[in-house]
């Protein structure tokens, strides 16, 4: 029986599951959570007796070999190279979605969070390399440029509807334009030496996809075929292969297919008084497929695939990422210089950066700020930016000879948790001290 005052979809023994998952999963600062948990996971098991066979385990070679062609990476590498390209599709989704359709459409309101990635990223990397001048580990500068959206947001979501949403719409885009940055440094200053042979490839590649998409083809199976081919081109051509996912969101459609008119007028004919079941291949089953395409197409590529891939990039590909590459096997003999440039340029560049350009944008009168945010929420939100930690950790893997390498990622664990403390109690002060004058 249908219930006139509740006529939603029919309950299923699964739904128990489901809804309490899909719950779960729009808490946002489940991701952050889930993100400590494997760095403290990774950080334990490599400072005990398992650290050779933990540590080892990363450096195990999978893949495939057909003749001349070899597709054998270690373990961490396709990890770090494959599945954080999606990480970046969805932060370029994400982008695209808030230029798009979000509040970055005011061009003032988007100048802001710019200006202030701007800053946090050529001040920091500016300090960092005053103190390495002349030093090893130089060449690593792009390290202290990004910003850890998980762990920001997830620390902002500790105090509810305290804090303005202006005031995380500013920290996520800040942090989606400085890892755009942060990725385009990579491909850049990172990469090996250029294939051209490959790079051609990859462009035919993208042109395939480009005339795909005009043709009219909508299926996201065959992207992703074509994406998965992309990579592999990117990956062979000395450019960093995650720089696909940053090319593939941006070209992501924005815009629906079947408008909300015609989607009313197919589900109005297929709603139409039946007196026989959906089956066999009649036009009625026909008509109730094309219905369920209409429903799916009334949400643009873009807002599937997000909702497709950010509960996977938040729950499953940040966590292994972490167990990857957090663990690390340290003593106090691992500080070097290095380890105080990143400490210093991650805890005191960062905001520096971010507030200096933030006050030079609006000075000069092309940015303004949101609702709700002033300078005390600003200052509170900058002291969280040098929470570095995914990119961080991703360039310095790229960045650092293995001699270096545990020295940075020690200073990247202790700058991002100097400014996780410093921000969040910093937060709590100026979320008080609004309430108390409330």
């Amino acid at each position: 029986m249908i219930d006139p005052a509740n006529p939603g979809l029919p309950h299923e023994f699964a739904d128990r599951i489901t809804k309490p998952f899909t719950q779960f999963l729009r808490v946002e600062a489940a991701a952050g959570g889930l993100l400590l948990v494997a760095t403290i996971v990774a950080l334990s098991l490599a400072n005990t007796t398992w650290s050779g066979q933990f540590l080892a385990f990363w450096e195990m070679q999978i893949g495939l070999q057909i003749g001349s062609l070899d597709f054998t990476r270690s373990t961490g590498h396709w990890i770090n190279d494959g599945l954080m390209t999606f990480f970046f599709f969805v932060v370029s989704l994400e982008m695209k979605r808030e230029f798009a359709l979000g509040e970055l459409r005011n061009l003032r309101t988007a100048a802001l969070p710019f200006a202030a990635a701007l800053g946090g990223m050529i001040v920091p990397a500016s300090i960092y390399i005053a103190i390495l001048a002349g030093k090893a580990g130089t060449h690593g500068w792009g390290t202290v440029m990004a910003t850890d959206t998980a762990f920001v947001i997830g620390g902002l979501a500790l105090f509810g509807s305290r804090v303005p949403h202006s005031l995380r719409l500013f920290l996520i885009a800040l942090a989606i334009f400085d890892d755009i940055g942060a990725i385009l440094v990579v491909a850049i200053g990172y990469g090996n030496a250029l294939n051209f042979v490959a790079i051609g490839l990859a462009f035919m590649v993208l042109s395939v996809i480009v005339i795909a998409a005009r043709l009219g083809i909508r299926s996201i199976p065959i992207y992703f075929f074509f994406g998965a081919a992309f990579w592999l081109c990117l990956d062979a051509s000395g450019i960093h292969a995650t720089i696909a996912g940053v090319i593939l969101g941006l070209m992501t459609p924005a815009r629906i297919w079947v408008g909300v008119p015609r989607l009313r007028a197919i589900l109005g004919n297929v709603l139409e008084p039946r007196d026989h079941e959906w089956s066999g291949d009649t036009s009625d089953r026909r008509e109730l497929v094309e219905a369920g395409r209409a429903i799916s197409e009334s949400l643009s590529p873009l807002e599937r695939l997000e909702m497709m891939l950010h509960p996977w990039v938040g729950f499953a590909i940040m966590p292994l990422f972490a167990l990857a590459n957090a663990g690390v096997a340290f003593s106090t003999s691992d500080i070097q210089p290095v380890t105080v440039a990143i400490f210093v340029a991650l805890v005191f560049g960062k905001p520096i950066g971010v507030l200096l350009f933030s006050w030079l944008a609006l000075r000069s009168d092309l940015a303004t700020l949101g609702a709700g945010l002033n300078w005390s929420f600003l200052t509170a939100g900058s002291l969280l930016t040098g929470i570095g930690f995914t990119m961080s950790f991703f360039i310095a893997n790229l960045a650092y000879p293995s001699t270096l390498l545990v020295a940075a990622k020690l200073g990247i664990l202790l700058a991002s948790l100097a400014s996780a403390v410093v921000g969040l109690l910093a937060v709590y002060w100026v979320t008080r001290h609004k309430r108390g004058n409330a």
